[in-house]
């Protein structure tokens, strides 16, 4: 850096803003992003778990991968979460309650099938009770490989959702309702 004494026709450099560093930090962000700010930060999501998957479900809710630190908290009810993670095979008994419980989720909802079973049937998909695939009963937004997928990943799943919530862009969708 020159100082401008040192060269006439130079300004000195214009210290950079920090955070704390303006009275009143005052921040400019655009609608969308305030409000997926928030979203992000606060991902309420449905247990609803089968066999060895809803086994690493479970602990990835424990203290060594500790899910809430990403905001992901369970909540037992669907008319509380925005989040299903379906762990397991699902068979046409449960497909039934699989879309009920969907349909009483809120908006906007998101779905992440975890593990093989959920994604295509798994070890079971020759079984004529085995549905192929949760994304034939709701729509599903990640899909999750692995029998079962370790906690990391599912950690990592959780912050690719937040990268999807993170895009969402609700002024448009506001705007094309009106």
């Amino acid at each position: 850096m020159t100082d401008s004494n040192d060269n006439p026709g130079t300004e000195a450099p214009v210290p950079a803003c920090t955070p704390g560093s303006m009275p009143g930090e005052i921040v400019t962000t655009t609608v969308d992003n305030f409000i997926n700010w928030f979203r992000e930060g606060s991902i309420w999501y449905l247990l609803f778990a089968t066999a060895c998957c809803g086994i690493e479900l479970m602990q990835t809710g424990g203290p060594r991968t500790d899910l809430d630190r990403f905001g992901a908290v369970p909540r037992t009810s669907p008319r509380q979460s925005d989040l299903m993670i379906v762990a397991g095979t699902i068979t046409y008994k449960m497909a039934d309650r699989v879309r009920l419980l969907y349909a009483q989720m809120a908006e906007p909802r998101y779905v992440i099938a975890m593990g093989s079973c959920a994604n295509c049937g798994g070890l079971f998909q020759r079984g004529y009770s085995v549905v192929p695939g949760v994304d034939s009963i709701i729509p599903v937004d990640i899909y999750l490989p692995g029998c079962p997928p370790r906690p990391e990943a599912l950690n990592e799943a959780i912050l690719r959702l937040q990268d999807l919530m993170h895009g969402e862009r609700w002024m448009k969708k506001i705007k094309g309702n009106a």
